[in-house]
């Protein structure tokens, strides 16, 4: 059986030997401690034992390169993936900021309501809570905001004196501003002072004067429209 082995200090860097077993262990013996590869060839390998340790030879000077190729790809993979995909620019950055501090004042507003709450106030089953409220989310009879996977309900919206139905007004509103505003640039709306009702929030008059609101909402998509 003949043995291929590899070191790299009592022989030139890189360089191979071949032969017998115990020719290359004498041979070894002028490396100390230092790392060395062997490669048991097969019987009646003889012959090509010098092809193939001229091959491993070239492949050990290739793999410290592919290494150090290898770590900087890794590196500059865990870079990009720690990094935003685009450099948000300073204009984008305010309007992120100012969206988010609109976006706790809705919050802060309290008068929001899940399915379930609605549910126990309207008194529906609570078998599926859900149910009835979704509906009218789809039915656009009502609209909703969703913080931390969490559909919310405008308590504005909801009549109490009808069993806590949505107010027939804002579903005109919703259809207004059908294709301006989603559910969170409704809640900005209604819950924003309006010119048109004289500094006043649209949510507080929304059921004491609904039809001022709607007019409020059609001026302002009128406003839009012309510029």
């Amino acid at each position: 059986m003949s043995v291929l082995a590899a070191y790299p200090l009592a022989f030139p860097e890189g360089s191979t030997l071949t032969g017998l077993g115990r020719e290359v262990r004498e041979k070894l013996e002028a490396v100390s401690n230092e790392p060395v590869v062997a490669v048991v060839l097969p019987r009646g390998s003889g012959a090509s034992a010098g092809a193939i340790a001229q091959t491993l030879q070239n492949i050990a000077q290739l793999v410290p390169s592919l290494i150090e190729s290898q770590q900087q790809q890794a590196i500059k993979a865990v870079v990009e993936a720690l990094m935003p995909k685009v450099m948000p620019l300073p204009n984008v950055l305010k309007e992120a900021e100012m969206q988010a501090r609109a976006r706790a004042a809705v919050l802060a507003s309290g008068d929001w309501m899940t399915a379930s709450q609605i549910a126990n106030a309207a008194g529906f089953s609570s078998s599926n809570p859900s149910a009835q409220p979704s509906k009218w989310k789809r039915e656009k009879a009502i609209f909703t905001i969703s913080h931390n996977g969490v559909d919310y309900f405008p308590g504005y919206g909801l009549d109490p004196a009808a069993g806590y139905r949505p107010l027939k007004t804002l579903a005109n509103i919703i259809q207004i501003f059908e294709h301006s505003k989603d559910g969170w640039g409704l809640a900005y709306w209604f819950l924003s002072p309006n010119s048109f009702l004289g500094g006043q929030r649209p949510q507080d008059l929304l059921r004491s004067a609904p039809q001022r609101v709607a007019d409020a909402a059609a001026d302002e998509l009128e406003g839009v429209a012309h510029g």
